[in-house]
C-alpha cells in the first residue's frame, strides 16, 4: 500500500452537514498548503491561554518514539527483582507497608558500586513512577498507580538519592571525554542521564499538578517539596541551578551527551512549581499592591487573556494592502446623507469628547474635498443632528469602556506631566514642572482631558521600586540598607547572578539550533543526542518515524525554552523591576530580538499546523507495525 493511498484521519474536518470527512493523503496536504498560503481565508487558531497541556500531554512530551523498546525493558528488570519479593503476586494487590518495603530494598540497592546493577534498579523504579503499567487496564489505572507511586517515592527519600546519582553522572569525566571524541552520539550515550532525570520529571511534573482527590498527607508532601526545590538545600543552591548548569556545559562542547530535552523540561517544571505559574503571579501581584498601599487592580489578566477570542495567524504585507484597500472601497459606497444612529449616539452622549474621534475615523480623506449633494457642512452637523448633551454622569459610571476593549486604560503620572507640560507650552507659554493640578489659563478641553487621565491613572509596582531605589541611592545612610525578603524568586536570582549571562546565551543558542529555518553548520550544537538510535534506519518507514521524532523532538524544546524564559522575565518584574532589567539586558545583547523573528519569517500558518500533519500518519503507521 502506498504512502497517498492511506487514510489519515484529520482534526475538525467537517463537511456543511456536520459530518467528519476523512479526505485522502495527498488531498490533505494539498488543502492545508491552500489554506496555508492564504491566512485571511483560514480559520482562526484554537488557543487556550494555560501553563501547560494536559497531565497526560505533558508525561507524553517527555519521551522520544525512539524510546520506546525501553519501556518494556524497566518492565522487565522490575518484574525480574520484584518476583522475588512478592512470590506470585502483582504490585497492586500488595498492602502499604509491604510497598514501603520494597521501595526501601531498592533505595538501599542504589547505593552498590556496580554501575550495571544501579541502572537496574534505577529502570524498576523508572517503572513504578510510570504507574507499573502492565498490571492496568486502562489509562486512568496508569495514571492513579503512577500518582500514587510518586509520592511514595517521595516519601521514601528517593528524590534526594537520586539527585546524588546525577551530581555524579553530571561530573563523571570520563563519560563527557568519551562523548566528546565521538563522531556521532547515539541514544545509548546518555542511557543513566535519560533514566535519572525521567524519573525525576514525572516525580516533579505529578506532586505540582494538585487535583481534588489529593489525600491530606499528600497536600504536605506537595508543600515539603515545592520548599525543598526552591530552597538552597542541595549543595548550597537551588535545585534549578544545577540543571543551568547542565545546559552550559552542554552548549560549551564539553558534555555533548547530555539530553537536554529531558533536561529543559525538568528546569522548566522545576521554575513552575517553585515560582508559580500564571494564576500565582496574579494572586502575588494583588498581595504586592496592598502591601505598599496601592489601589487593586481594574481587571484579572489571566481572565480577560482566557474571554478573548482566538487569534489568526498575522496577515502578509499584501494582504493587509487588499484589505486597506476594501475598507476604503466599502466606505466610498457606504455613503449616504447623514441620519441618526441609535447605538452609537447613545455611547457618543455618555462620552461628548468620542463624537470628534469617531467621524474623524469614519471620514475617508482622500474624499474630503468632493461634496456629495445633500451632505451637511461639517461645521453646522453638531448643530442639526446632535441633541442638547445631557449632564455628565459620575466618574465612576463613565469608566467602562466600550465592547471589544479587552484591557481597562492605564495611564501613568509621567503621562499627565507630559500632557499639561505640552498643554501649557501651546497656550500659555511656560510650565510648572511636576504640578498636575494647576489648571488656570487652559481651555475646558484640556480641563476635561486632564480629568479623564486622572481616572484611568494607575501606579505600578515597578514604579514604586524604582522610586524606593532613588531614594536610597540619595540618602544611603539615613535610609539604611533595603529589607529584601527571601523568596523563591529572589534565592533564584541570586544564585543565577554570577553567570546570568551564560545561562541567556546558552539557551538561546538551544533555541537556534530548534529554530525550522536555521541551516546545519559544523560548529553547531548538537541537539539531536537523545533522539537518534544506535543503528540508523534502513528502510523508508523507519526514516520517515525518525524524520518526524526529530521535528518532535525540536518544537517541544522551543516549547520549554520559551515557557522558561517567558515565566522568568514576569517573575523577576515582579520580584523587582531591575532584575528584570538586566536580564532583558542580557537577552537583547545576545541577539534575541533576532532569534525570535527568525521563527516568524516563515508560514505561520503552516508551520503551526505542520504537527498535526506529520503525527496523525504516524500514528496510523505505528498502529501498523505493532
Amino acid at each position: 500500500m502506498q504512502a497517498e493511498d492511506m487514510e489519515v484521519p484529520m482534526i475538525n474536518n467537517l463537511n456543511d452537514n456536520g459530518d467528519r470527512q476523512r479526505p485522502k493523503g495527498k488531498d490533505v496536504f494539498k488543502e492545508q498548503q491552500k489554506e496555508s498560503e492564504s491566512s485571511m481565508e483560514s480559520p482562526n487558531l484554537e488557543f487556550e491561554y494555560g501553563d501547560t497541556d494536559t497531565l497526560t500531554a505533558e508525561l507524553s512530551e517527555l519521551y522520544s518514539y525512539t524510546e520506546e523498546p525501553e519501556f518494556a525493558l524497566n518492565r522487565d528488570y522490575f518484574e525480574e527483582d520484584f518476583r522475588s519479593h512478592a512470590r506470585g503476586r502483582r504490585w497492586i494487590e500488595l498492602m502499604a507497608e509491604e510497598q514501603r518495603a520494597y521501595v526501601m530494598r531498592l533505595l538501599d540497592a542504589l547505593e552498590v558500586t556496580d554501575r550495571d546493577k544501579r541502572l537496574k534498579v534505577a529502570r524498576a523504579i523508572l517503572y513504578l513512577a510510570q504507574g507499573v503499567f502492565d498490571e492496568c487496564d486502562t489509562e486512568v489505572d496508569v495514571l492513579h498507580w503512577s500518582r500514587h507511586n510518586v509520592f511514595l517515592l517521595y516519601d521514601m527519600g528517593i528524590f534526594t538519592a537520586l539527585l546524588e546519582l546525577l551530581s555524579m553522572e553530571i561530573d563523571n569525566s570520563q563519560a563527557c571525554s568519551s562523548a566528546v571524541r565521538k563522531p556521532a552520539i547515539s541514544l545509548a550515550d546518555s542511557t543513566e542521564l535519560r533514566v535519572l532525570l525521567s524519573i525525576m520529571y514525572l516525580m516533579v511534573e505529578t506532586i505540582r499538578v494538585q487535583t481534588e482527590d489529593d489525600r491530606p498527607e499528600w497536600r504536605s508532601a506537595r508543600e515539603a517539596f515545592k520548599n525543598e526545590l526552591g530552597s538552597p538545600l542541595y549543595n548550597g543552591e537551588p535545585f534549578a541551578l544545577l540543571l543551568f548548569t547542565m545546559v552550559t556545559k552542554f552548549c560549551s562542547m564539553n558534555a555533548p551527551h547530555f539530553p537536554m530535552k529531558k533536561v529543559l523540561l525538568l528546569l522548566w517544571k522545576t521554575i513552575l512549581f517553585t515560582l508559580g505559574g500564571f494564576e500565582e503571579l496574579q494572586e502575588m501581584k494583588v498581595r504586592g499592591r496592598e502591601r505598599l498601599s496601592l489601589p487593586p487592580l481594574p481587571e484579572d489578566s489571566i481572565k480577560v487573556v482566557r474571554a478573548m477570542r482566538a487569534a489568526s495567524p498575522p496577515a502578509s504585507a499584501m494582504e493587509l494592502i487588499e484589505q486597506q484597500q476594501q475598507q476604503k472601497r466599502g466606505r466610498r459606497s457606504r455613503r449616504v446623507p447623514l441620519v441618526k444612529q441609535d447605538s452609537l449616539d447613545t455611547y457618543n452622549e455618555r462620552d461628548p469628547f468620542k463624537n470628534d474621534d469617531a467621524r474623524d475615523e469614519e471620514e475617508d480623506p482622500e474624499d474630503t474635498d468632493s461634496g456629495i449633494e445633500g451632505e451637511v457642512d461639517p461645521l453646522d452637523r453638531d448643530v442639526i443632528i446632535q441633541p442638547p448633551p445631557p449632564p455628565l454622569k459620575p466618574p465612576t459610571e463613565r469608566v467602562n469602556f466600550p465592547k471589544g476593549l479587552p484591557w481597562a486604560p492605564k495611564v501613568r503620572e509621567k503621562d499627565i506631566e507630559h500632557f499639561l507640560e505640552t498643554s501649557r507650552n501651546k497656550f500659555i507659554g511656560f510650565t510648572l514642572g511636576n504640578d498636575t493640578e494647576t489648571l488656570v489659563g487652559l481651555p475646558r478641553p484640556i480641563h476635561e482631558s486632564v480629568k479623564t487621565l486622572k481616572q484611568h491613572k494607575y501606579v505600578s509596582i515597578a514604579e514604586v521600586q524604582i522610586k524606593r531605589e532613588e531614594e536610597l541611592q540619595q540618602c544611603p545612610l539615613t535610609l539604611g540598607e533595603e529589607e529584601v525578603e527571601e523568596t523563591p524568586t529572589e534565592m533564584l536570582y541570586l544564585g543565577m547572578l554570577p553567570n546570568l549571562s551564560q545561562y541567556v546565551i546558552a539557551l538561546l543558542k538551544l533555541l537556534l539550533a530548534a529554530a525550522p529555518t536555521s541551516k546545519a553548520k559544523t560548529d553547531s550544537i548538537n541537539i539531536l543526542a537523545d533522539v537518534l538510535p544506535e543503528e540508523m534506519p534502513i528502510t523508508v518507514l523507519q526514516s520517515m518515524k525518525l524524520g518526524i521524532d526529530v521535528n518532535r523532538h525540536k518544537e517541544i524544546i522551543v516549547k520549554a525554552i520559551s515557557a522558561l524564559l517567558l515565566l522568568l522575565l514576569k517573575h523577576f518584574k515582579l520580584n523587582h523591576i531591575y532584575q528584570f532589567e538586566i536580564v532583558s539586558q542580557h537577552l537583547v545583547f545576545a541577539n534575541c530580538i533576532p532569534l525570535i523573528l527568525k521563527f516568524f519569517n516563515q508560514n505561520i500558518m503552516s508551520y503551526i499546523t505542520k504537527c498535526c500533519t506529520l503525527l496523525e500518519p504516524f500514528k496510523f503507521l505505528l498502529l501498523i507495525t505493532i
